[in-house]
């Protein structure tokens, strides 16, 4: 059987749509008594079920909170999304959540989604795209960020700010010090490194990794060692694992020097760690090897993994009480380089 309308509750009990709605939805704006009765009985009578959006726009407030992330199953951005959902709560909010594989045109969706369910909040949390293929939907994406933020939201953005946005005063931006953290780790691993450095990153075009690699590349240079060869690859593990594969062979190359090896996540240097094993070699024996992130999974994995140590769920925190609280502009947070065993010399 088909649910019941509002219109249909309306017409039982003599009264507007109007003024059902503001019965049956919460509206501050509260008919006479007894008209009140008549459509909740009407109601009733039917078996009409409020609809959730209809109610926000009568209270005009939802308590929702949309969060954007490139891939949950990731433990970067489930660590994030634990902060969100912490700051969430502490505010009495409820969190809704969309993955997109790090495309801007799915981000777009997802923000056209969260604008539909009123949601007061939206946070994106991952990195920019700046691949020329993904101009129009860059653009794209700000136009509906701007509508959203022109009708009453808030946004949150983590690491790099969305291009093009003109609505600024309703955005707040934690950023995240990627090419200066990158360019301290170099100098750390190249005080005890002799040999040559690989880099192993994510696409051309991918903000994270590209600040990243740019900064470990200014690293070695100020260090007065030669720049590291790059690898493109998946920004996950098994973009790692097809990295080391290749990595592995060079090593095993007769008088090959030992490398050392940075992948721009954690989760990567976990891949290529995997594919040396394939290979019966391992770090820091036969290549050093640090990531970046410090994600929760490496107290579990050995050898213990050089990387830079970020403050997640304080990530995830801070963008989402800057979002509710509508403090505009950036607010910035610190790293800090851990070296550990994977690239120790003493193998």
């Amino acid at each position: 059987m088909a649910a019941s309308t509002l219109a249909e509750v309306a017409k039982l009990a003599g009264v507007s749509q109007a003024t059902a709605s503001r019965v049956l939805n919460g509206s501050a704006r509260k008919p006479a008594e007894g008209i009140a009765e008549r459509v909740r009985a009407a109601a009733a009578s039917l078996g009409y079920v409020a609809n959730a959006q209809a109610q926000a726009l009568a209270k005009s407030s939802t308590g929702l909170i949309g969060l954007i992330v490139h891939d949950i199953a990731d433990p970067y951005f489930s660590a994030i999304a634990q902060g969100v959902q912490a700051a969430a709560r502490q505010e009495h909010r409820m969190v809704l959540l969309a993955t997109t594989d790090g495309t801007p045109a799915s981000e777009k969706d997802a923000v056209m989604a969260f604008a539909g369910r009123r949601a007061e909040s939206i946070i994106l949390a991952g990195s920019r795209s700046t691949r020329r293929e993904d101009a129009g939907a860059n653009a794209e994406l700000a136009v509906e960020l701007d509508r959203y933020c022109r009708n009453g939201g808030r946004v949150g953005t983590l690491g790099q700010p969305v291009a093009g946005l003109t609505e600024t005063g309703s955005v707040h931006t934690v950023e995240i010090p990627n090419e200066a953290l990158a360019r301290e780790l170099a100098l750390a691993l190249a005080r005890d490194h002799e040999g040559p450095f690989v880099i192993v990153g994510g696409p051309e075009g991918l903000a994270t990794s590209d600040d990243r690699i740019g900064g470990f590349q200014q690293g070695l240079a100020a260090a007065g060692r030669p720049a590291a060869e790059v690898v493109h690859t998946g920004f996950n593990r098994n973009g790692g694992f097809d990295a080391g594969d290749g990595i592995a062979g060079k090593i095993t190359a007769a008088g090959a020097p030992r490398p050392c090896i940075f992948a721009c996540n954690d989760v990567m240097a976990i891949g290529v760690a995997a594919a040396l094993r394939e290979h019966g070699l391992k770090a820091p024996r036969d290549a050093a090897l640090a990531g970046f992130d410090d994600i929760e999974w490496l107290r579990d994995f050995r050898p213990s993994l050089s990387t830079v140590g970020l403050p997640l769920e304080d990530l995830g925190r801070l963008v989402t009480l800057g979002a509710i609280s509508g403090e505009a502009g950036p607010s910035a947070v610190e790293g800090a380089v851990v070296l550990r065993h994977s690239t120790s010399t003493l193998v």
